[in-house]
């Protein structure tokens, strides 16, 4: 069998990135999220939102792409840790948009009420989250120790797969901006309700999944 050529050592983990990546990154259960955050902003703001976040999360992922290891050996923490942290991050958001008096308190108390949700919740954990991270350090060390002679073409494939599904991402995102239309106030206000419950579920499930993968870890 003839050994793969440059273009191909190059194309493969672009394919397999996007293929991976996309399917845990999941922008369209993103959307409805974004859909019910953005639902007071006009079409340039969402839209600045929606690029923002896609950039956060790119950079989040090259970074933990190029850097994780350092990462978390320097600050030792582990896939685990990023679980609980990322549940704790999801349910208080939750929380403030299934009871969205907590956020009216807040404004009439002197705070500004204007949140920026481009970094926290869509980037991350939504799009770069815990589980999109995890697929990241595991591809780092895997193209370390299976294709030392190559590292540097799939990283930049990888690099590149990981650019085309935020791309993705943010059509999905854009496109989804059309709902706020057709929903009405009544109609987001009702989805943001109800995704509030279930972030705070989500948030749950992470924070105890990152649990018992800790304690898993430690009784090994």
């Amino acid at each position: 069998m003839a050994a793969a050529g440059p273009v191909e050592i190059f194309n493969q983990p672009i394919v397999l990135t996007i293929v991976t990546l996309l399917p845990i990154m999941n922008p369209f259960s993103t959307a409805p999220l974004f859909v019910s955050l953005t639902a007071d902003y006009d079409e340039k703001r969402r839209n600045r939102e929606a690029r923002l976040a896609c950039l956060y999360a790119f950079g989040l992922l090259v970074t933990f792409l190029l850097l994780g290891a350092a990462i978390i050996d320097f600050f030792r923490i582990s896939v685990p840790g990023l679980r609980v942290a990322g549940g704790l991050i999801i349910s208080m958001i939750g929380f403030k948009m299934l009871f969205p008096g907590l956020a009216t308190a807040s404004t009439a108390s002197g705070e500004k009420d204007d949140p920026d949700i481009a970094f926290t919740p869509i980037a991350m954990p939504s799009l770069a989250g815990p589980g999109s991270i995890s697929v990241v350090l595991t591809a780092a060390a895997q193209i370390r120790n299976l294709r030392p002679e190559n590292w540097e073409v799939i990283y930049a494939g990888v690099i590149v797969g990981m650019l085309v599904t935020l791309v993705i991402s943010f059509l999905v995102l854009r496109a989804a901006a059309a709902f706020v239309k057709v929903m009405g106030a009544t109609g987001i206000d009702a989805m943001t309700r109800i995704f509030g419950f279930l972030l705070i579920a989500i948030g749950m499930q992470f924070l105890l999944t990152g649990i018992s993968d800790f304690y898993g870890i430690a009784h090994r």
